[in-house]
């Protein structure tokens, strides 16, 4: 019976174990020749996509987009205006004028004060003021109605003066009469020209007057 022969006897290599499969190994990671298709094998040239500078590398991860602020919401205009429209009411409402005063209330605490200061001013000393609701003591005067008065008399009732108010309304009609120890003058008319009376004009226009008649100073 004759033998067997191995292949290294018979002069043969026997096929390796690698040249079996390099084959298949090469041909699972060749590129096909139709269309290019990426693999999984490692690339010397390949860009990091971890680089910063995106003009230099175009795959560079882009940074993420910073979320956006929330804004406040705006206060509601009517609360902020509430404020500053009281705010502004305050500073427009003023006291009100010693004028606005009830009539006889502003004669009796305004005017007669600053009556008696301002005639003392000009050297009377004994000044006599009164007010009272009595008729016009006027000769030739008919009538038979009386009205608010201020009365100021001195040198013992040598002088006196009347001022009328007829209307109760120190913006309404005014009169003005004197006397020097005789019946008292012609009643005349009382600051008309004057669009608004105030008390300084009260008194400004009662001394005026006086010192027309040379009753007051070294008259």
């Amino acid at each position: 019976m004759a033998e067997e022969t191995n292949h290294n006897q018979a002069g043969e290599v026997a096929p390796s174990t690698v040249d079996k499969q390099a084959p298949s190994v090469a041909e699972e990671h060749a590129p096909s020749t139709d269309e290019p298709v990426a693999t999984d094998l490692p690339t010397a040239n390949a860009p990091d996509p971890k680089a910063v500078n995106a003009e230099d590398n175009p795959n560079a991860a882009k940074p993420a987009a910073a979320a956006p602020k929330r804004e406040k919401p705006a206060a509601k205009a009517g609360a902020e205006e509430k404020p500053a429209a009281a705010a502004k009411a305050a500073k427009k409402e003023k006291a009100p004028a010693v004028e606005d005063k009830p009539f006889v209330e502003f004669i009796q605490q305004e005017y007669l004060p600053a009556v008696q200061t301002a005639i003392a001013q000009q050297g009377v000393s004994d000044l006599q003021l009164s007010f009272a609701k009595q008729k016009f003591p006027i000769a030739g005067f008919e009538s038979a109605e009386e009205c608010w008065q201020l009365i100021g008399s001195w040198q013992n009732g040598l002088r006196q003066f009347n001022l009328y108010f007829p209307d109760e309304d120190i913006q309404g009609k005014k009169g003005f009469s004197c006397n020097e120890g005789k019946k008292p003058s012609t009643l005349e008319s009382f600051l008309i020209d004057e669009r608004k009376i105030t008390l300084d004009l009260l008194v400004f226009g009662l001394v005026q007057r006086l010192n027309g008649q040379k009753w007051l100073g070294r008259n």
